[in-house]
């Protein structure tokens, strides 16, 4: 043993060690190992003396059940190396070309069918995409999951949560219809669902970045080209006065740009300066360029 060794060599032997394994008493033969070990040297003295010999036991453990397994592989092989040497031992029946099958063939010329580009999908009419158990669809502002249900269905058997950043619905006692994280997060106080005549089940969503088309409604599903969504058409008068007042001064001012006339920033700063002249007659402003 590696022990063993490495106490002789710490110390020189005075008698030789003589014990045989017993296979019915392996304790009985690792005593008289360690007694010899501890007459013969001090190993049994150092602090490591236990892990070293827990490292040695675990290591002998792995090379015997290495060693079974590949025992039992190799007895798993034989069955079969039995049936391999039959069956060469058989002559075998080589069967005789016929005349036909001498003659040159032609090569086959096989039609490449040309591959299906992978990428983003295209959208359903609402934006968004259907899936056999549901559909979804979006504006800027809001995403809408409808799901069929079975028909007499009442909103005490349905469970829904709705968090920040995920959703999860189905129907009591059954796996989610619905159970995974979204696109981007949502306002969980402005989301709501109800049962539509008892057979559908809809879920508003409200967006929390309201100015991104969602290219999938939970991630891992399949993507929409969001190039080819189709917004609303909107009137100034739905928007807010902020934004209304932003859109309609951009309008404006684009106009102003294609008839070659200021727009209404330079038209403010030229206001600015006539005014600033008109209140200090005193300066000479004939140089000035502006």
């Amino acid at each position: 043993m590696a022990i063993i060794s490495e106490m002789q060599e710490e110390k020189p032997s005075l008698l030789p060690f003589n014990a045989s394994l017993d296979p019915s008493n392996p304790l009985g033969f690792l005593e008289k190992v360690l007694d010899f070990i501890g007459k013969e040297s001090d190993f049994l003295l150092k602090d490591t003396a236990e892990k070293e010999i827990a490292s040695a036991v675990t290591a002998a453990k792995k090379r015997l059940r290495e060693a079974e397994k590949k025992k039992e592989q190799k007895d798993s092989l034989k069955p079969l190396e039995k049936k391999l040497k039959e069956e060469s031992s058989q002559p075998m029946e080589v069967e005789k070309p016929k005349k036909e099958s001498l003659k040159p063939t032609e090569p086959m010329e096989v039609e490449e069918k040309p591959k299906e580009e992978e990428g983003p999908i295209v959208p359903n009419k609402g934006n968004g995409f259907d899936f056999e158990t549901y559909s979804w669809t979006q504006n800027l502002q809001e995403v809408t999951v409808t799901i069929p249900v079975p028909s007499g269905t009442k909103p005490r058997s349905v469970t829904c949560e709705i968090k920040k950043n995920r959703l999860k619905v189905g129907i009591k006692g059954q796996e989610p219809i619905i159970d995974g994280e979204f696109f981007n997060a949502v306002k969980p106080d402005d989301c709501f669902w109800n049962i539509e005549d008892q057979k559908l089940i809809s879920v508003l969503l409200t967006k929390q970045d309201q100015m991104e088309w969602w290219k999938c409604c939970v991630k891992g599903e399949p993507e929409i080209d969001t190039q080819k969504v189709e917004p609303e058409s909107s009137k100034l008068s739905d928007l807010d006065p902020e934004t209304r007042s932003t859109v309609e001064k951009m309008m404006f001012d684009q106009r102003q740009k294609q008839m070659g006339l200021p727009t209404s920033d330079e038209m403010e700063k030229k206001d600015m300066m006539k005014k600033f002249m008109s209140q200090h007659p005193e300066m000479d402003f004939s140089n000035a360029k502006f």
